[in-house]
Protein backbone atom coordinates (compact mmCIF):
# COMPACT_ATOMS: atom_id res chain seq x y z
CA UNK A 1 0.00 0.00 0.00
CA UNK A 2 1.08 3.78 -1.10
CA UNK A 3 1.89 6.40 1.49
CA UNK A 4 -1.01 8.22 0.34
CA UNK A 5 -2.95 5.00 0.64
CA UNK A 6 -2.00 4.22 4.52
CA UNK A 7 -3.41 7.88 5.24
CA UNK A 8 -6.49 7.38 3.62
CA UNK A 9 -7.16 4.14 4.97
CA UNK A 10 -5.84 5.82 8.73
CA UNK A 11 -8.46 8.97 7.87
CA UNK A 12 -11.12 6.46 7.40
CA UNK A 13 -10.47 4.08 10.23
CA UNK A 14 -10.03 7.75 12.64
CA UNK A 15 -13.58 8.76 10.64
CA UNK A 16 -15.44 5.04 11.62
CA UNK A 17 -13.88 5.16 15.44
CA UNK A 18 -14.79 8.93 16.30
CA UNK A 19 -18.78 8.10 14.92
CA UNK A 20 -18.95 4.95 16.79
CA UNK A 21 -17.36 6.02 19.74
CA UNK A 22 -20.02 8.98 20.40
CA UNK A 23 -22.17 6.08 19.56
CA UNK A 24 -23.97 7.63 16.06
CA UNK A 25 -25.46 5.76 13.30
CA UNK A 26 -24.00 6.66 9.78
CA UNK A 27 -27.77 8.53 9.80
CA UNK A 28 -26.95 10.65 12.33
CA UNK A 29 -23.16 11.33 11.72
CA UNK A 30 -24.38 12.36 8.11
CA UNK A 31 -27.07 14.61 9.44
CA UNK A 32 -24.58 16.70 11.38
CA UNK A 33 -22.37 16.71 8.26
CA UNK A 34 -24.74 17.47 5.63
CA UNK A 35 -23.83 14.25 3.37
CA UNK A 36 -26.36 11.18 2.31
CA UNK A 37 -25.66 8.32 4.78
CA UNK A 38 -24.64 6.24 1.37
CA UNK A 39 -22.03 8.41 1.07
CA UNK A 40 -20.97 8.61 4.33
CA UNK A 41 -21.04 4.45 4.20
CA UNK A 42 -19.06 4.89 0.97
CA UNK A 43 -16.04 7.09 2.49
CA UNK A 44 -15.70 4.70 5.61
CA UNK A 45 -15.70 1.97 3.53
CA UNK A 46 -13.41 3.00 1.17
CA UNK A 47 -15.42 2.97 -1.69
CA UNK A 48 -15.45 6.85 -2.51
CA UNK A 49 -12.70 9.28 -2.17
CA UNK A 50 -12.54 11.56 0.25
CA UNK A 51 -13.28 15.02 -1.20
CA UNK A 52 -12.21 17.78 0.97
CA UNK A 53 -15.05 19.51 0.79
CA UNK A 54 -16.26 16.67 2.65
CA UNK A 55 -13.66 16.22 4.91
CA UNK A 56 -13.83 19.47 6.91
CA UNK A 57 -17.40 19.41 7.87
CA UNK A 58 -17.28 15.60 8.92
CA UNK A 59 -14.26 16.80 11.46
CA UNK A 60 -15.96 19.40 12.82
CA UNK A 61 -19.21 16.86 13.12
CA UNK A 62 -16.90 14.97 15.39
CA UNK A 63 -15.55 17.14 17.41
CA UNK A 64 -12.13 17.52 15.55
CA UNK A 65 -9.86 19.39 13.50
CA UNK A 66 -8.71 18.53 9.67
CA UNK A 67 -5.03 18.64 10.91
CA UNK A 68 -6.12 15.78 13.26
CA UNK A 69 -7.99 13.78 11.78
CA UNK A 70 -5.01 13.82 8.37
CA UNK A 71 -2.48 13.78 11.23
CA UNK A 72 0.03 10.73 10.05
CA UNK A 73 0.02 7.55 12.50
CA UNK A 74 3.15 8.35 14.38
CA UNK A 75 5.47 5.46 15.14
CA UNK A 76 8.26 7.32 17.16
CA UNK A 77 8.30 6.42 20.91
CA UNK A 78 5.88 6.40 22.81
CA UNK A 79 7.72 5.95 26.33
CA UNK A 80 8.84 8.44 28.14
CA UNK A 81 12.22 7.93 30.02
CA UNK A 82 13.18 9.39 33.32
CA UNK A 83 15.94 12.08 33.21
CA UNK A 84 18.07 11.51 36.62
CA UNK A 85 20.40 13.79 37.95
CA UNK A 86 22.27 12.68 40.99
CA UNK A 87 23.64 16.07 41.88
CA UNK A 88 20.68 18.04 41.94
CA UNK A 89 18.43 15.04 43.66
CA UNK A 90 15.93 15.25 41.14
CA UNK A 91 14.42 12.78 38.14
CA UNK A 92 12.41 14.46 35.60
CA UNK A 93 9.88 12.90 33.37
CA UNK A 94 8.95 15.06 30.41
CA UNK A 95 4.83 14.60 29.97
CA UNK A 96 4.75 17.11 27.34
CA UNK A 97 6.86 17.17 24.31
CA UNK A 98 8.44 20.24 21.96
CA UNK A 99 6.91 22.16 24.86
CA UNK A 100 3.77 20.78 24.47
CA UNK A 101 0.87 22.66 22.08
CA UNK A 102 0.02 25.64 24.46
CA UNK A 103 3.83 26.82 24.97
CA UNK A 104 4.58 25.05 28.45
CA UNK A 105 6.37 21.93 29.77
CA UNK A 106 3.78 19.64 32.09
CA UNK A 107 6.86 17.18 33.93
CA UNK A 108 6.45 14.93 36.67
CA UNK A 109 9.45 15.05 39.35
CA UNK A 110 11.29 12.88 41.59
CA UNK A 111 13.17 15.03 44.21
CA UNK A 112 15.55 14.06 47.10
CA UNK A 113 17.28 16.58 47.86
CA UNK A 114 16.58 19.06 50.74
CA UNK A 115 15.08 23.32 49.37
CA UNK A 116 18.53 25.72 49.31
CA UNK A 117 18.94 28.28 51.72
CA UNK A 118 17.30 32.05 50.76
CA UNK A 119 20.66 32.97 50.20
CA UNK A 120 21.59 30.53 47.89
CA UNK A 121 18.15 31.48 46.00
CA UNK A 122 18.51 35.61 46.18
CA UNK A 123 18.78 35.51 42.64
CA UNK A 124 16.33 32.88 41.81
CA UNK A 125 13.65 35.11 39.73
CA UNK A 126 12.23 34.74 36.49
CA UNK A 127 9.19 35.95 34.26
CA UNK A 128 6.04 33.96 34.75
CA UNK A 129 3.97 31.57 36.93
CA UNK A 130 4.70 28.39 38.44
CA UNK A 131 2.64 25.73 39.40
CA UNK A 132 3.28 22.36 40.96
CA UNK A 133 0.67 19.62 42.69
CA UNK A 134 2.47 16.83 45.03
CA UNK A 135 1.68 13.28 43.86
CA UNK A 136 3.82 12.03 47.06
CA UNK A 137 5.79 13.13 50.25
CA UNK A 138 6.20 16.92 51.30
CA UNK A 139 7.73 19.62 49.61
CA UNK A 140 9.52 22.84 50.81
CA UNK A 141 8.77 25.87 49.24
CA UNK A 142 11.42 28.67 49.90
CA UNK A 143 9.31 31.84 48.40
CA UNK A 144 11.08 35.05 49.53
CA UNK A 145 11.41 34.88 52.95
CA UNK A 146 8.62 32.77 53.32
CA UNK A 147 8.91 28.86 53.90
CA UNK A 148 6.13 26.79 53.11
CA UNK A 149 4.88 23.12 53.40
CA UNK A 150 2.95 21.49 50.89
CA UNK A 151 1.86 18.30 51.57
CA UNK A 152 0.93 15.32 49.51
CA UNK A 153 -2.37 16.58 47.62
CA UNK A 154 -1.54 19.68 48.16
CA UNK A 155 -0.71 22.26 45.25
CA UNK A 156 1.40 25.23 45.28
CA UNK A 157 1.21 28.42 42.35
CA UNK A 158 3.40 31.39 42.95
CA UNK A 159 5.08 34.25 40.91
CA UNK A 160 8.06 33.16 39.47
CA UNK A 161 9.68 37.15 40.10
CA UNK A 162 9.92 36.13 43.90
CA UNK A 163 12.78 34.29 44.67
CA UNK A 164 12.27 30.75 44.69
CA UNK A 165 13.19 27.31 45.09
CA UNK A 166 11.92 24.16 46.77
CA UNK A 167 12.82 20.77 47.70
CA UNK A 168 12.79 17.76 49.88
CA UNK A 169 11.01 17.76 53.07
CA UNK A 170 12.05 14.63 55.58
CA UNK A 171 11.84 12.10 52.22
CA UNK A 172 11.39 12.34 48.97
CA UNK A 173 9.03 13.67 47.01
CA UNK A 174 7.20 13.87 43.73
CA UNK A 175 5.13 16.47 41.71
CA UNK A 176 3.44 16.97 38.84
CA UNK A 177 4.65 20.85 37.13
CA UNK A 178 3.70 22.94 34.71
CA UNK A 179 6.29 25.08 33.47
CA UNK A 180 6.06 28.41 31.04
CA UNK A 181 8.77 28.56 28.54
CA UNK A 182 10.72 30.99 30.97
CA UNK A 183 10.69 28.44 33.54
CA UNK A 184 11.59 25.49 31.81
CA UNK A 185 14.79 26.76 31.00
CA UNK A 186 15.28 27.91 34.36
CA UNK A 187 14.36 24.46 36.30
CA UNK A 188 14.63 21.75 33.18
CA UNK A 189 18.23 22.96 32.01
CA UNK A 190 21.45 24.22 32.74
CA UNK A 191 22.60 26.37 29.71
CA UNK A 192 24.81 28.98 30.21
CA UNK A 193 23.26 32.30 31.93
CA UNK A 194 20.38 30.23 33.49
CA UNK A 195 19.22 30.23 37.31
CA UNK A 196 20.03 27.44 39.29
CA UNK A 197 17.04 24.92 39.19
CA UNK A 198 14.41 24.20 41.67
CA UNK A 199 15.97 21.93 43.63
CA UNK A 200 18.91 23.40 45.44
CA UNK A 201 22.44 22.28 45.84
Amino acid sequence: MTQDGELDALVRTRIRALRLARGWSLDELAGRCFLSPSTLSRIETGHRRIALDQLTPIARALGTTLDQLVEPADDGDVVIRPSRDDNRGITTWLLSRDGGPTGVTVAKMRITRPAPSRQAIAKRVHPGRDWFMVLSGTVELVLGERTILVRTGEAAEFSTMVPHAFGAHEGPAEVITILDKEGQRTHLTRGEGSAEPLAGE
